[in-house]
Protein backbone atom coordinates (compact mmCIF):
# COMPACT_ATOMS: atom_id res chain seq x y z
CA UNK A 1 0.00 0.00 0.00
CA UNK A 2 1.44 3.20 -0.71
CA UNK A 3 1.35 6.24 1.68
CA UNK A 4 -0.23 9.00 -0.06
CA UNK A 5 -1.53 12.84 0.82
CA UNK A 6 -4.64 13.67 -0.77
CA UNK A 7 -5.29 17.15 -1.44
CA UNK A 8 -8.86 17.99 -3.32
CA UNK A 9 -8.46 20.92 -5.23
CA UNK A 10 -11.33 23.20 -6.46
CA UNK A 11 -10.00 23.62 -9.89
CA UNK A 12 -11.31 21.37 -12.84
CA UNK A 13 -7.68 19.78 -12.82
CA UNK A 14 -5.14 20.52 -10.85
CA UNK A 15 -2.63 20.13 -12.76
CA UNK A 16 -3.51 23.58 -14.54
CA UNK A 17 -2.83 25.59 -11.28
CA UNK A 18 0.92 23.95 -10.61
CA UNK A 19 1.99 27.57 -10.16
CA UNK A 20 0.10 28.17 -7.11
CA UNK A 21 0.87 24.50 -5.48
CA UNK A 22 4.86 25.61 -6.21
CA UNK A 23 7.09 27.84 -6.49
CA UNK A 24 7.73 28.55 -10.05
CA UNK A 25 11.52 29.20 -9.69
CA UNK A 26 11.75 26.34 -7.59
CA UNK A 27 10.39 24.01 -10.30
CA UNK A 28 12.70 25.40 -12.68
CA UNK A 29 15.85 25.46 -10.35
CA UNK A 30 15.12 21.76 -9.69
CA UNK A 31 13.87 20.31 -13.23
CA UNK A 32 17.85 22.42 -14.62
CA UNK A 33 19.59 20.75 -11.84
CA UNK A 34 17.68 17.38 -12.95
CA UNK A 35 18.03 17.33 -16.33
CA UNK A 36 21.46 18.39 -16.31
CA UNK A 37 22.54 15.34 -13.91
CA UNK A 38 20.98 12.83 -15.89
CA UNK A 39 23.87 13.29 -18.19
CA UNK A 40 26.58 13.63 -16.43
CA UNK A 41 28.95 11.06 -16.27
CA UNK A 42 30.31 11.50 -12.68
CA UNK A 43 27.96 9.66 -10.24
CA UNK A 44 29.95 12.32 -7.56
CA UNK A 45 28.48 15.20 -9.70
CA UNK A 46 25.42 13.63 -10.21
CA UNK A 47 24.27 13.02 -6.37
CA UNK A 48 25.78 16.35 -5.76
CA UNK A 49 23.70 17.84 -7.57
CA UNK A 50 20.69 16.07 -7.19
CA UNK A 51 21.02 16.48 -3.14
CA UNK A 52 20.64 20.83 -4.11
CA UNK A 53 17.23 19.55 -4.94
CA UNK A 54 16.40 18.61 -1.62
CA UNK A 55 16.77 14.78 -2.57
CA UNK A 56 18.24 12.52 -0.20
CA UNK A 57 21.00 10.89 -0.96
CA UNK A 58 23.26 8.56 1.30
CA UNK A 59 26.71 6.93 0.09
CA UNK A 60 27.62 4.77 -2.39
CA UNK A 61 24.37 5.53 -4.64
CA UNK A 62 25.24 5.00 -8.35
CA UNK A 63 22.40 6.22 -10.88
CA UNK A 64 22.65 5.70 -14.18
CA UNK A 65 22.38 7.56 -17.60
CA UNK A 66 19.04 8.99 -18.28
CA UNK A 67 17.52 8.32 -14.84
CA UNK A 68 13.89 11.30 -14.15
CA UNK A 69 13.57 11.92 -10.71
CA UNK A 70 10.22 14.24 -9.41
CA UNK A 71 10.78 17.67 -10.02
CA UNK A 72 7.77 19.46 -8.26
CA UNK A 73 8.86 17.13 -4.84
CA UNK A 74 12.44 15.73 -4.86
CA UNK A 75 12.55 16.35 -1.08
CA UNK A 76 10.36 13.43 -0.71
CA UNK A 77 12.68 11.61 -2.21
CA UNK A 78 15.37 9.37 -0.41
CA UNK A 79 18.24 6.93 -2.05
CA UNK A 80 19.80 5.13 0.40
CA UNK A 81 23.25 3.43 0.58
CA UNK A 82 24.82 1.67 -1.92
CA UNK A 83 21.36 1.49 -4.13
CA UNK A 84 21.55 1.33 -8.03
CA UNK A 85 18.97 2.93 -10.29
CA UNK A 86 19.20 1.76 -13.82
CA UNK A 87 19.31 3.70 -17.33
CA UNK A 88 16.03 5.88 -18.33
CA UNK A 89 14.41 5.08 -14.94
CA UNK A 90 11.63 7.09 -13.31
CA UNK A 91 11.59 8.05 -9.64
CA UNK A 92 8.18 10.04 -8.53
CA UNK A 93 6.94 11.73 -5.55
CA UNK A 94 3.92 13.05 -6.37
CA UNK A 95 0.71 12.54 -8.90
CA UNK A 96 -1.48 14.91 -10.32
CA UNK A 97 -5.07 14.01 -10.97
CA UNK A 98 -8.01 15.55 -11.94
CA UNK A 99 -9.52 16.95 -8.75
CA UNK A 100 -6.82 16.48 -6.34
CA UNK A 101 -3.03 15.76 -6.29
CA UNK A 102 -1.20 13.39 -4.25
CA UNK A 103 2.46 13.35 -2.47
CA UNK A 104 4.74 10.96 -0.87
CA UNK A 105 7.29 9.80 0.35
CA UNK A 106 9.44 7.39 -2.18
CA UNK A 107 12.05 5.16 -0.32
CA UNK A 108 14.63 3.25 -2.10
CA UNK A 109 16.27 1.01 0.31
CA UNK A 110 19.79 -0.11 0.98
CA UNK A 111 21.60 -2.14 -1.57
CA UNK A 112 18.23 -2.12 -3.55
CA UNK A 113 18.71 -2.74 -7.82
CA UNK A 114 16.32 -0.59 -9.84
CA UNK A 115 16.42 -2.29 -13.17
CA UNK A 116 16.57 0.09 -16.28
CA UNK A 117 13.17 1.60 -17.84
CA UNK A 118 11.74 1.18 -14.88
CA UNK A 119 9.15 3.45 -12.49
CA UNK A 120 8.64 3.89 -9.05
CA UNK A 121 5.48 5.67 -8.07
CA UNK A 122 5.09 8.66 -5.09
CA UNK A 123 4.40 6.87 -1.46
CA UNK A 124 6.36 3.39 -2.47
CA UNK A 125 9.47 2.02 -0.34
CA UNK A 126 11.52 -0.93 -1.81
CA UNK A 127 13.14 -1.96 1.18
CA UNK A 128 16.75 -3.39 1.79
CA UNK A 129 18.25 -5.84 -0.26
CA UNK A 130 15.57 -5.58 -3.12
CA UNK A 131 15.62 -5.95 -6.98
CA UNK A 132 13.30 -4.46 -9.65
CA UNK A 133 13.64 -6.01 -13.08
CA UNK A 134 13.50 -4.04 -15.70
CA UNK A 135 10.86 -2.66 -17.08
CA UNK A 136 8.81 -2.84 -14.29
CA UNK A 137 6.22 -0.21 -12.63
CA UNK A 138 6.37 -0.36 -8.97
CA UNK A 139 3.34 0.86 -7.44
CA UNK A 140 2.95 -1.18 -3.76
CA UNK A 141 5.40 -1.06 -0.97
CA UNK A 142 8.54 -4.07 -2.11
CA UNK A 143 9.58 -6.44 0.85
CA UNK A 144 13.11 -6.29 1.92
CA UNK A 145 15.43 -9.59 -0.12
CA UNK A 146 12.87 -9.76 -2.62
CA UNK A 147 12.41 -9.90 -6.93
CA UNK A 148 9.85 -7.65 -8.08
CA UNK A 149 9.46 -8.03 -12.06
CA UNK A 150 5.95 -6.90 -14.66
CA UNK A 151 3.63 -4.16 -15.17
CA UNK A 152 2.29 -3.64 -11.91
CA UNK A 153 5.72 -4.97 -10.22
CA UNK A 154 4.70 -8.75 -8.84
CA UNK A 155 7.18 -10.85 -6.51
CA UNK A 156 8.76 -13.65 -7.94
CA UNK A 157 10.91 -16.06 -7.18
CA UNK A 158 14.44 -16.34 -8.31
CA UNK A 159 15.49 -19.81 -9.79
CA UNK A 160 19.09 -21.28 -8.89
CA UNK A 161 20.75 -23.16 -11.58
Amino acid sequence: MRKLLVIKTTTPNSLSKWHKIRNPFRIAFNFILIFVSKYLPSLGLKRFLLRLTGMKIEKNVSIATGVMFDFFWPELIELKENCLIGLNSTVLSHEFLISEYRTGKTIIGKNVLIGANSTVLAGVEIKENAVIGAMSLVNSVVPANSFFVGVPARQKQIKTL
